[in-house]
């Protein structure tokens, strides 16, 4: 009777003991892997505001989101929509670096994008049929020859299938983030 309760003690045991380390596996996964909600915070432009990426990084951390960034660049209609651009790419690659630090830092995991289209309107539409977001975050501005227009603002709010959220800092607050904000190589 001994002998069988060792066993089965040793069973139980041997049980437990390989359930252990995928029990422990699975906690210690990355948080870019467990995270199923996204949060697009699209831009334009070689700036972006300050608040309206603070505001990113603290929802993606109470949801436990993944912070999508995406660059938006216009491709001229003698090109294709897969051409490169160099300038633009550019720009939106040292952007796209300077909030990567800044949301790696509070441990928000991130996936960024550069996303091409005719407008910045067509990108966002692009970009919204082939990802799923749970919330949009848009910096809007008071200068209509910058980023989103009004009508870009308002098909947003008609075609995103998800929470929109438009911010537009006081005219006084001119924090922003630029590729000046940049520290190290990359």
């Amino acid at each position: 009777m001994t002998a069988l309760l060792t066993i089965g003690g040793l069973f139980i045991g041997l049980l437990v003991g390989l359930a252990a380390p995928h029990a422990r596996r699975r906690h210690r996964r990355s948080p870019q892997l467990a995270s199923t909600r996204q949060i697009l915070l699209p831009f334009t432009g070689t700036t972006l505001s300050r608040r309206a990426l603070e505001a990113a990084i603290r929802l993606a951390k109470v949801d436990e989101a993944t912070l999508m960034p995406a660059f938006l660049a216009t491709v001229p209609l003698t090109l294709t929509l897969e051409s490169p651009l160099p300038k633009q790419s550019r720009i939106g690659m040292a952007l796209l670096e300077a909030i990567e630090q800044r949301a790696t830092a509070e441990g928000v995991p991130i996936d960024s994008r550069l996303q091409p289209g005719r407008s910045y309107r067509h990108a966002l539409a692009r970009l919204l049929e082939h990802e799923q977001f749970d919330r949009v975050i848009i910096s809007a501005t008071d200068n209509p020859r910058t980023g989103l227009s009004g009508r870009d603002l308002l098909w947003i709010l008609e075609h995103a299938n998800a929470e929109v959220l438009i911010l537009r800092p006081a005219p006084q607050d001119t924090h922003t983030i630029t590729t000046t904000d940049i520290k190290g190589h990359f």
